[in-house]
């Protein structure tokens, strides 16, 4: 790829939001747990990403519901992007009511060359601070791709046997669970609710599931059997969940801390690792 982009690195932005715990609320409602978040509470892990709504009018998104390139991010001309996967370090607890803001600095933009063809990485990190200072940082990792060619996506194996882990829990994703999750983040992504658009202009075999919530699900596993806070949380994308398939999330300890990690079909779709404090 002859574009350079190293112009954008080192740039930053920054950005402002009080926690919303109805925002909470009701994205565990819509995994059939109902709590009753208030403000004071401590906002679970990740429920951050709920925040900072990056809102476009019409003429500022792109053909994919994303807002458009060459904004904050650069304006990389490949047609497919993503969330890879991400590293994040838990300083201290974000509560809801709470006023934080979140400074985001470009770190680094690679070119590649794959067996799927060109890619593009853009690494983003983000720190977020309350009113009691830094409390989580966190880097991104977003890949942009070449068009996928029909067909070359395939669908789960829905004869697969179910895995066997220590800890393991079942979703079944639909259609209305995953236009909450896009509503709840603010995410136009076309892949996760447009099916047509899905299946002709990006190649996937059905709606897609969304990588964050997928990683939420993660975290709120190993929280729970490190029992309690966290201190990291990595993950990473390994191959796309969705719709209409079950979906496991599964775990096993290990000695650093627990392992993590949905699967679909026989084929793991995103990988973590925690560790407690």
């Amino acid at each position: 790829m002859s574009e350079d982009f190293s112009d954008w690195v080192g740039r930053s932005e920054q950005a402002a939001d009080v926690l919303d715990a109805a925002r909470s609320n009701a994205l565990t409602a819509s995994l059939g747990v109902i709590t009753q978040f208030k403000p004071g509470d401590v906002m679970p892990l990740l429920h951050h990403w709920l925040h900072f709504w990056n809102v476009q009018p019409p003429e500022g998104l792109g053909p994919d519901g994303h807002p458009a390139k060459g904004g904050f991010l650069p304006p990389v001309p490949l047609p497919r992007r993503m969330w890879a996967g991400g590293r994040l370090k838990f300083h201290q607890p974000l509560r809801f009511g709470e006023a934080v803001t979140k400074v985001s600095t470009i770190k680094s933009v690679t070119a590649k060359s794959g067996k799927s063809g060109q890619l593009v990485f853009v690494t983003v990190e983000h720190a977020l601070a309350g009113e009691s200072g830094l409390a989580v940082t966190e880097e991104q990792d977003l890949v942009y791709r070449e068009a996928a060619a029909p067909g070359s996506i395939k669908g789960p194996d829905a004869g697969a046997p179910a895995p066997q882990p220590t800890f393991h829990r079942t979703i079944e994703p639909d259609e209305v669970m995953l236009f909450r999750y896009s509503a709840l983040t603010m995410n136009g992504h076309r892949i996760h609710y447009d099916r047509p658009y899905a299946q002709a202009e990006e190649a996937y075999p059905a709606l897609v599931v969304h990588g964050p919530f997928m990683a939420t699900c993660l975290v709120a596993m190993a929280q729970r059997e490190l029992g309690g806070s966290l201190a990291t949380f990595d993950f990473r994308g390994q191959s796309p969940a969705f719709c209409g398939t079950t979906l496991h999330v599964c775990g096993e300890k290990t000695d650093a801390g627990i392992d993590v990690w949905t699967e679909q079909g026989g084929a793991k779709c995103m990988v973590a690792s925690a560790t407690a404090p």
